[in-house]
């Protein structure tokens, strides 16, 4: 059972990000402010519901959230910053669009930088045991996952429609058949190492 909030107090807004350990892509971040009395019984970790329940719940969180928005910071950006600074910004970035202020931010995972003077509290796997980083997981990855879609279409050679830019063995034999594509991150040393040399 999802916990429906950290504290009693505090407007809490849970964020989390999707999309860290891919190869090709935007990382996604979402931040969502629920209601005291929201629940769902289908609402988890984004990793543990399927597809189509992914897409339920997320016109759901969209529809009945106090605040919610999503973010995103792009793979050229991610090559220049750093992953984990664009997981980090990608969260600010979804926190500055939410239209009501938090007083405490619930960040899946065990680091953050901190966000303005806003207090914050990490809880790793907190997708699993917030409600309101659930909600976050949930957004961060169908926005996600709509996007690589939409990217699949210019570059189907890829399988982004079944991998959405995660190493797969059918994405990885792709790169090595056909090279990376502007949307790869760059910075990951994805190429395939050339293992024996031509005598």
């Amino acid at each position: 059972m999802l916990l429906p909030f950290y504290q009693q107090k505090l407007i809490e807004a849970g964020c989390d990000e999707v999309g860290r350990g891919c190869y090709a892509g935007p990382v996604f971040a979402a931040a969502v402010i629920l209601p005291r009395d929201f629940q769902h019984p289908l609402l988890n970790d984004s990793k543990q519901v399927n597809a189509k329940q992914r897409q339920l719940l997320k016109g759901i969180i969209e529809q009945e959230a106090i605040s919610w928005a999503v973010a995103s910071v792009s793979n050229e950006e991610i090559d220049q910053i750093n992953i984990l600074k664009a997981s980090y910004k990608a969260m600010h970035m979804a926190i500055d669009q939410l239209n009501s202020t938090p007083e405490l931010l619930l960040i899946d995972g065990n680091r953050f930088i901190p966000y303005q003077k806003i207090a914050h509290q990490c809880i790793v796997k907190g997708d699993g045991k917030y409600s309101s980083i659930a909600a976050a997981s949930i957004l961060a990855k169908t926005y996600r996952d709509e996007f690589m879609m939409r990217l699949h279409e210019q570059y189907p050679q890829y399988g982004w429609n079944n991998n959405k830019g995660y190493g797969t063995a059918e994405h990885r034999s792709a790169i090595e058949t056909y090279g990376l594509c502007e949307h790869h991150r760059k910075s990951f040393n994805i190429m395939p190492q050339q293992l024996s040399l031509p005598i």
